[in-house]
Parts: structure tokens; C-alpha cells; sequence
């Protein structure tokens, strides 16, 4: 990022504009955002440090807890809950994966269409539409993976609608994970437990 010259300010259309070419209150505007806007960098890299220190130390604990009982784990780590002694503290610590398909979902597809074929000799217009609703995508061109799921979990008894389900299953990939840690600390003496805030939002 270029740095402006001094005395000078870049305009939203990118033109260098002199100080005192711009109204006091834009200039006040102009100082109060970007001194926000630096703080809220500085508080982000605090918060990566801090997630990225837990996870070392949750990570450590689970190997020395392995180790207890002369096992090793490997792979990607989730859906793990650490409480204090006391029960006062609970960390929770989840994996989720972004999942997508690839071309099988097309495959699926068009055998799911076939079942309908042989299926209605009239072609029932109902169920070729729950089929078109589970397989719509939005504006970005997204499968709504709800709805297709939804597909999987019927129980149908046809040699080429097995195969479509199968097909559907095996589309399915693990396109990137995220891994999140929430932390919660114990409302008094009872069993309910607050989330400690760490986002804006939350406070």
C-alpha cells in the first residue's frame, strides 16, 4: 500500500486531496476510523496468538493423557471437552469440515432421475419436484448439502437407487476444516455454563 505524501489524503476514487482542501469533521472522521481500524488489527493478532498458544497446550495435554496409556494419537483432533477440577472452567474445542462434491453429485443425479422414470409410469410431477428442490443450488451456484443429506437418510429398497446413494457419498469431499475453541466458565453453583466472550459481538 502506497503511503500518502504529507499533507495529503488519498479520496475513495484514489486522488490525493490536500488537508486543508478537506472539512475538519472528515479529517476527525478519517483520524477516529483508522485508529479503530489499528486497533482492531492488533487485537486480532493478540486473539491468533492466544488461539494458537491454547492449541499447543490442549494438543500437548492430549499427548501426555496418550501416553498414559502407551497409545499415540495421529490425524486431526475435534469434538474434545476439557473441564477443571473444580468443574468451574470448560474449554470445548470442535473441527468443523466445509464439505462440497464433485462430479459423482452428477452421477447421482442422473441415476436418481432414472428411479423416477422406471419408478412413475406417469411421471409424477410432485416427485420430480422434491428431487429438483434437493438438488437446486443459490445464487453462488451451491448445493444445499441439508437437502441432499436429506436423500441419503431415505430408505429405499432399489438396486439403482443404492447406487445413487452411493454415488452421493462418495462425491462428497472435505474441501478445508476450521477449527474452533470456545471456552465457558460456570454460572455459580448451578450446572449451567456462560461462554467467555472473544468476539465483539459477544461482549
Amino acid at each position: 500500500m502506497t503511503t500518502a505524501p504529507t499533507g495529503y489524503r488519498p479520496n475513495s476514487q484514489g486522488h490525493l486531496i490536500p488537508n486543508e482542501s478537506i472539512k475538519p469533521l472528515d479529517l476527525l472522521r478519517d483520524d477516529t476510523v483508522r485508529r479503530i481500524v489499528e486497533q482492531a488489527r492488533d487485537t486480532q493478532h493478540q486473539l491468533l496468538r492466544f488461539k494458537t498458544s491454547a492449541m499447543d497446550d490442549i494438543n500437548s495435554f492430549v499427548d501426555i493423557a496418550a501416553e498414559q496409556y502407551s497409545t499415540k494419537l495421529g490425524g486431526k483432533r475435534g469434538n474434545l471437552t476439557l473441564t477443571s477440577f473444580d468443574g468451574r472452567y470448560r474449554i470445548n474445542v470442535q473441527v468443523s469440515d466445509l464439505l462440497r462434491f464433485d462430479e459423482r453429485l452428477h452421477i447421482a443425479k442422473q441415476l436418481i432421475d432414472e428411479c423416477i422414470h422406471e419408478w412413475t409410469t406417469d411421471s409424477n410431477a410432485n416427485i420430480k419436484a422434491l428431487i429438483e428442490h434437493a438438488f437446486q443450488t443459490d445464487k453462488e451456484g451451491n448445493i444445499n448439502k441439508g437437502r441432499v443429506f436429506g436423500l441419503m437418510r431415505l430408505r429405499i429398497d432399489d438396486a439403482k437407487w443404492i447406487k445413487a446413494m452411493e454415488a452421493l457419498k462418495d462425491s462428497i469431499q472435505i474441501a478445508s476444516s476450521s477449527e474452533y475453541m470456545r471456552v465457558y466458565e460456570r454460572i455459580g453453583q448451578t450446572d449451567q455454563y456462560k461462554q467467555i466472550a472473544l468476539d465483539i459481538a459477544g461482549l
